[in-house]
């Protein structure tokens, strides 16, 4: 069977169990999948990629292909980098460029190279009480949710997704105020079912509302667009190598492979219409980075 062809099985299966795995979020201490049984084993950590079907995909293939073990830590970006730090996981596939930039230049990581990327949207009830819809850009989005006093909910765990959140706030000049946030210390999933629920404001990336936007239908994408939006993975390494650095290296590779650059263009796209990822190239057009 061809990646392509397991593409569109495995998928299927991770929309429909997408919801359990949030409803059940493993600790980081436990793995929450491991694919293949070969001799050459690794550990990564990453969120979004593998709750929406696309790490299956790619750690099944890499698997068979190089007689590997790959296990998979569910784990927001600052969590995930937390767990490399502390050697508790070979390398990730993380979101929050700053704190990445930061770990190289702190001397502990290395192998920093995109990936793809999907982007950030902001998403809220259909009646946009802030009417972020007709914002000039981000920045001016979030300004209005302030204004309005709308609510808002954070992810709150130091993800990628809450780290953005911070950015745009910062470059607003706006503390929220915490009477409008809803704090759920949750995944990506979770929290926009809470956003979804209580009628409020919500920071997404594009590919988990690709999946799950049918399960939600008191949101609507009201906000798109900008550098500031653009959501880029890239992986990190450690400086001083685990054992399994070796093979996660190679899989860090085959991630950069035309093979997977082409299948992260289409992916999604015959179940929902639209592809959930950019490759590399097209990333780098946005994010000069």
């Amino acid at each position: 069977m061809s990646i392509l062809s397991k593409t569109k099985q495995l998928t299927f299966l991770a929309i429909t169990t997408v919801s359990l795995m949030n409803a059940f979020a493993q600790p980081a201490s436990q793995p929450s999948a491991v694919w293949g049984n070969g001799q050459n084993k690794f550990s990564l950590a990453t969120g979004s990629p593998g709750e929406l079907g696309l790490l299956e995909v790619l750690a099944t293939d890499f698997a068979k292909t190089h007689d590997a073990t790959v296990t998979w830590y569910k784990a927001g970006s600052g969590q995930a980098m937390r767990l490399l730090e502390e050697r508790k996981v070979d390398m990730v596939l993380a979101h929050a460029p700053p704190a990445e930039r930061k770990a190289l230049a702190d001397g502990w990581a290395k192998g920093r190279n995109l990936i793809g990327s999907n982007e950030f949207w902001i998403l809220g009830p259909a009646n946009d009480p802030a009417k972020i819809a007709s914002a000039s850009d981000a920045v001016d989005a979030f300004k209005r949710i302030q204004d309005s006093g709308s609510k808002f909910v954070s992810r709150g765990d130091n993800s990628g997704t809450h780290q953005k959140e911070n950015e745009i706030w910062k470059v607003a000049g706006i503390t929220p105020d915490s009477s409008m946030l809803i704090i759920t210390k949750d995944f990506m999933t979770a929290s926009m079912k809470r956003a979804n629920d209580e009628g409020a404001y919500f920071l997404t990336d594009s590919s988990t509302f690709i999946v799950e936007r049918k399960n939600m239908p008191k949101l609507q994408k009201l906000f798109r667009g900008g550098p500031i939006l653009a959501n880029p993975y890239h992986t990190l390494y450690l400086t001083d190598p685990t054992s399994g650095a070796a093979t996660a290296k190679k899989f860090g590779e085959y991630l950069a492979s035309e093979k997977v650059q082409a299948l992260l263009r289409d992916f999604g796209k015959q179940q929902h219409g639209e592809a959930m990822y950019n490759d590399a190239k097209a990333t780098a057009l946005v994010i000069k980075d």
